[in-house]
């Protein structure tokens, strides 16, 4: 890019931001830093990954997030008392860069719902929350649906033939 043309859309990116101290995110120690001239706030890639995990919980159709060996070792760690560790990230992977973020999510979908539906609700949801909540611009949402729930049918007694 010649100086030329760097020079001006650095000037066209600093003329088209607000006067009214708007940010700029940069990306520095794990997290993205939002930095204002009256201050910098740090926004952790697990906080980012938490507001995923969350967003994608509150739509009705996902059973459970993480793949199969991640939810069977996070179900045997949640009866251990005092080694329970947080889970609240579980099946969530995120890259946080200067302004932008991208999320991949894995859940498991309650037989009987569209799967179209209930990803796409959880990608839109997880991209109003981010980019509400932090400023990070979403570029991507990637769901993986690694399973399909089905309740257990309730216990029958076996029916006898004869009396």
């Amino acid at each position: 890019m010649s100086e030329t043309v760097k020079a001006t859309t650095e000037t066209a990116l600093t003329d088209a931001r607000p006067s009214t101290g708007t940010s700029a995110i940069e990306r520095r120690g794990g997290g993205a830093r939002l930095r204002t001239e009256h201050g910098t706030t740090q926004i952790a890639d697990t906080v980012v990954a938490k507001i995923a995990a969350l967003a994608t919980r509150e739509i009705s159709g996902v059973q459970a997030m993480g793949k199969g060996m991640a939810r069977a070792f996070g179900a045997i760690r949640s009866r251990v008392p005092g080694a329970a560790p947080d889970t609240s990230t579980q099946g969530i992977a995120v890259e946080v860069g200067e302004a932008q973020c991208a999320i991949d999510i894995d859940i498991v979908v309650y037989y009987g719902q569209s799967v179209i539906e209930v990803t796409e609700a959880v990608r839109d949801n997880v991209l109003n929350r981010l980019e509400t909540m932090t400023g990070l611009q979403v570029v991507e949402v990637n769901i993986f649906v690694d399973d399909l729930y089905m309740d257990p049918e309730p216990d029958t007694e076996p029916v006898s033939r004869v009396s």
